[in-house]
């Protein structure tokens, strides 16, 4: 005779929810559920399908595409030579004159510059010929109190080409062609463009200057 209460294998707390836990949360029971679960919900320590992937995960080849290599090396090549304000010449300006009348023309020059706003001390004259009635004035008092007043560069300075060598730069340069040797005139002007810093004014015979000038570039 069988036995009837011995025939349910089954439990029926196999199916449904699980006993409360003491902590009072009811576990589920694990369902299969089709498809990846919510991109909304990820847990944490797996990431769902559709979450982007993470930047480690570029290939070399886009990496190289979006972060281009170091360009240090070529900002040099990037600036001109050109562009060194070192390289800049003075302007230059030709005042025609004969050799009688070419410190009378460097003389109003010298005026017009001081007119129109330059310093005294940016001015600086050359005399190819017979010395400015100034420098001579000067020298009488001896060598070391003229070349003081050069020194000190606060007023117009006025010097024969054979000593041009010894003249410190100035924004403005002029030279009277008043005589003397071709060769003073020769040697004067490239002197006179070396000292100039903005501007080079020369009073002469303009075939003489230019001739000079073009054999000294």
């Amino acid at each position: 005779m069988p036995l009837i209460p011995e025939e349910p294998q089954i439990h029926e707390s196999a199916q449904g929810p699980r006993a409360t836990p003491a902590s009072g949360r009811t576990v589920p029971t694990p369902r299969p559920v089709p498809g990846p679960r919510p991109a909304a919900h990820p847990r944490p320590g797996r990431p769902g399908p559709l979450r982007p992937a993470p930047p480690v995960q570029h290939t070399p080849r886009d990496v190289a595409v979006a972060k281009p290599g170091p360009s240090g090396p070529a900002a040099p090549v990037a600036v001109p030579v050109a562009a060194a304000p070192a390289a800049a010449a003075p302007q230059i300006q030709l005042i025609p004159a004969s050799a009688e009348g070419a410190l009378d023309a460097a003389e109003e020059a010298v005026d017009l510059l001081l007119e129109s706003g330059r310093a005294p001390g940016d001015v600086l004259v050359i005399t190819t010929g017979a010395q400015h009635p100034w420098a001579a004035h000067e020298l009488s008092f001896g060598e070391a109190s003229y070349w003081a007043q050069h020194d000190a560069g606060d007023d117009v300075f006025y010097m024969d080409a054979a000593v041009a060598s010894r003249a410190a730069t100035r924004p403005v340069v002029v030279v009277a062609v008043n005589g003397g040797l071709e060769t003073a005139t020769a040697d004067a002007l490239p002197l006179a463009r070396a000292r100039a810093g903005a501007l080079l004014i020369v009073c002469g015979d303009p075939q003489l200057i230019n001739s000079v000038l073009a054999a000294s570039i």
